[in-house]
Parts: structure tokens; C-alpha cells; sequence
């Protein structure tokens, strides 16, 4: 699969064809924030490299455990590994966790980021993208779901569906494929087809095994068109 040029006509065209079937398949999910700022960055950072419903069991448990996020941070650290066990990878996220929130106090004062809904988008990234364990993935969900940011997450089922699709090339990175949404989609359609190419992923274009003869997007992935209609 060539890599695809830099945000072409062609390459936008397909973009907005790819976003109305998707409208048309899995509906049009409107912009709602789920979880304060400083939740929904904690909650992220369990849920590197584990399912929705481990990271929400990890995060159910720190909420239940603590009072409040002063309490995380003055947690011992192995006491704060086991509580979020679920999520995986306790010696590594609980330190995170606490470096987010100690940075957030210092600066800010308090574990408040709604500061960030007045900052322009790159300014947001590149202040949460500081923290320790805060990855452009992560700074950007903060950005997309609690302001309604222009900002573009990638997980691992936007990435494979996008590459998939030949909008982005297939050695290209995360950081890589978001600047490639960003190019080729207004921002008012981030928080929808972001949500939608999850559910995708998630539902039809399995890492194995994708279901690529039941899926709408046949016709304009490069992925079907060229190794398994070929094959």
C-alpha cells in the first residue's frame, strides 16, 4: 500500500465519503463531555494498553479508594499500584498518576484544568503533553472530549482503520495519522468520526480477521480493494 500524498482533493473527498457512511452506519454522536478534565486525564492515562472495561474497572476503584485526588497523590505508591490494578501495569501508571497530579497543583494551584479551554489547541497539547506519561493520544482526548478542542486522538483502531482505508501510509505513527485527520477534516467533525472509526474497528475491521465482507467502506478501502478482493 503506497503511502498516501499530503491532504489532496482526492484524499479529502474520500475522508468526507468515509465520514458519511460511517454517519449513516453507526449514527452521529454529539459532542458531550463524560468526565471533568482532571477525571477524564487519570482515566486515560489507566487505559494505555488495556480494555475500556479494565481501565473503567481501575478507575471505579481509585474513586472508591480516595476522598479526593490530594489523597492519590499522598498515596503510597504500593498501595495506590494495587488499587488500580485492573488497568494493568500498576508500577508504571500509578507513578504517572501521581506526577500528573503533582504538576497539575504546582502550576495550577489546585487539580483544575479547565485553564485549558482558553488556551489555543497547540498551546493544550503541548502543556499536557509535558506530564510524564502523556502522550499526544492522551492530551488530545482531554482537549477533544471535555472542551470540544480541535483535536484529533489516535488509538489502535483509528490507526488500522485509517491505514486500512490508505489515508495514511503504513509505517505512519499515531502523531502522524492525527495531523493527517486534522488535514483532512473540519473540526467540527473530529468528535464524531473519531467515535465512529472506534466503533469500526472495534466491530468490523478486527486487527484479525477484519469482517471486510459485510463492510460499508469496501468500495474506498485500499486494504480491501488490494489484498483481499486480489487475493
Amino acid at each position: 500500500m503506497p503511502d498516501p500524498s499530503p491532504a489532496t482533493d482526492a484524499a479529502r473527498a474520500k475522508a468526507a465519503t468515509v465520514h458519511a457512511i460511517l454517519l449513516h452506519v453507526y449514527g452521529h454522536p454529539d459532542w458531550r463531555p463524560d468526565f471533568p478534565p482532571m477525571d477524564e486525564l487519570i482515566l486515560t492515562i489507566l487505559s494505555a494498553n488495556t480494555s475500556d472495561v479494565n481501565s473503567g474497572r481501575a478507575f471505579e476503584r481509585l474513586k472508591g479508594a480516595y476522598a479526593d485526588w490530594q489523597a492519590v497523590l499522598d498515596a503510597p505508591l504500593a498501595e495506590l499500584v494495587d488499587v488500580i490494578r485492573p488497568a494493568g501495569m500498576g508500577p508504571t501508571k500509578a507513578p504517572r498518576i501521581q506526577a500528573a497530579l503533582r504538576k497539575v497543583l504546582a502550576e495550577r494551584g489546585a487539580f483544575d484544568l479547565g485553564f485549558l479551554a482558553d488556551l489555543p489547541v497547540e498551546e493544550g497539547l503541548a502543556w499536557l503533553t509535558q506530564i510524564d506519561g502523556v502522550g499526544h493520544k492522551t492530551a488530545s482526548i482531554v482537549l477533544l472530549f471535555c472542551f470540544g478542542k480541535a483535536a484529533f486522538p489516535v488509538d489502535t483502531h483509528v490507526q488500522r482503520v485509517t491505514q486500512r482505508l490508505g489515508l495514511a501510509g503504513p509505517t505512519d505513527d499515531p502523531a502522524k495519522i492525527k495531523a493527517r485527520w486534522e488535514a483532512l477534516a473540519p473540526a467540527e467533525w473530529f468528535y464524531p468520526l473519531h467515535l465512529n472509526l472506534i466503533r469500526h474497528g472495534r466491530q468490523i475491521c478486527h486487527a484479525r480477521r477484519p469482517a471486510c465482507e459485510i463492510c460499508p467502506l469496501q468500495a474506498y478501502c485500499d486494504y480491501y480493494v488490494g489484498v483481499i478482493r486480489a487475493g
